[in-house]
């Protein structure tokens, strides 16, 4: 079995292949052509030895490369980031470059291998919910710089006028897009299905139970709500080093900033809505944590329920502390 971890950036594929006797490294770009380059290059290296791929979550970047060595008949597993993490901070791991990160990332997948599962494509109505979902975050952004813009102190009229043109161009754009996104989960039974869940939960609307089924993959490829936690970026991170001994908890970051994005909002919302949260949005306060300590510790909370309720395939209970109250 030969091992191949790939660190993946923007522009750029870093390969290292673990062999029996040896380690072998190539870099390619991250493209149509780049990755013909790679399969064709791990073709000439294994011959008709089994391979087996592994390579970081990181979305966009990395989504399109997998698919690729998926439709080519190579075994590959997606990572989350902080697995890796973890496995090069338990090998005392020092130096981070590209090539040195693709050499961890393959013998992670060598030393996990029994634990790893193997990726498998997204269902298509999943995948272009997906793509809708993530191109309304780009319009959102590009308005957002043009209203950022106005504000800027532009006093030529030319300039603003085009500037305004823009946005309601974008409006109508926006606008167009969330109605195609909730057409779109409307015409998939399944999906429609899990936003009428989601939407259950007290702070969850469509338009973010869209974000969420769009950036969370099959609920089945995650075995705990701690999984889902930690695949979002938003298990905490203790500091606590030398006399350094009640450094903040800090949330690691490490997975998907667009799952995140998703759920802050809802979490302001939740945080005051939510009667299943609210003990709990009580104690912290009586803790003292911070207004935005509270938010991300909602977020989370969130998740668990995202988990449970997909699991369950049970709408959201608001008065699941009383029947358990009742019960015990």
């Amino acid at each position: 079995m030969f091992y191949v971890g790939i660190d993946v950036s923007k522009d750029k594929l870093d390969v290292c292949v673990l062999g029996e006797d040896r380690a072998l490294s190539a870099s390619f770009a991250n493209q149509k052509s780049g990755w013909h380059g790679l399969v064709n290059w791990l073709k000439k290296r294994h011959a008709a030895q089994p391979v087996w791929i592994c390579l970081e979550a990181t979305g966009r970047y990395s989504d399109a490369v997998t698919a690729f060595l998926y439709q080519h008949g190579y075994e590959v597993s997606v990572v989350n980031p902080a697995r890796i993490k973890g496995y090069a901070t338990s090998r005392l791991s020092r130096n981070k470059t590209d090539q040195v990160d693709a050499a961890l990332i393959a013998d992670f997948c060598r030393a996990q291998s029994a634990d790893l599962a193997l990726w498998t494509p997204p269902d298509p109505a999943q995948h272009e919910l997906q793509a809708l979902v993530r191109q309304l975050e780009d319009l959102t952004t590009m308005r957002q710089q043009e209203r950022n813009r106005l504000q800027s102190g532009i006093t030529t009229v030319t300039v603003l006028d085009r500037i305004r043109a823009h946005i309601a161009f974008l409006d109508a754009q926006i606008k167009a897009l969330k109605d195609e996104i909730n057409d779109h989960i409307d015409r998939h039974p399944d999906l429609k299905h899990q936003r009428d869940l989601l939407t259950s939960i007290k702070g969850i609307a469509n338009l973010t139970a869209a974000k969420l089924l769009a950036e969370i993959p099959h609920i089945a490829a995650f075995d705990s709500p701690q999984q889902l936690v930690a695949f979002a970026g938003l298990n905490p991170r203790q500091h606590c080093s030398g006399s350094s001994l009640h450094g903040k908890s800090r949330i690691s970051k490490v997975g998907s900033s667009a799952l995140r994005a998703a759920l802050y909002m809802p979490a302001v919302s939740a945080k005051n809505t939510n009667p299943l949260l609210q003990p709990f949005v009580q104690r912290l306060q009586q803790r003292g944590l911070s207004n935005m300590s509270i938010v991300v510790a909602v977020m989370r909370k969130l998740l668990h329920l995202v988990f449970g309720i997909l699991k369950s395939n049970q709408p959201f209970d608001p008065l699941f502390l009383e029947k358990k109250a009742a019960l015990s």
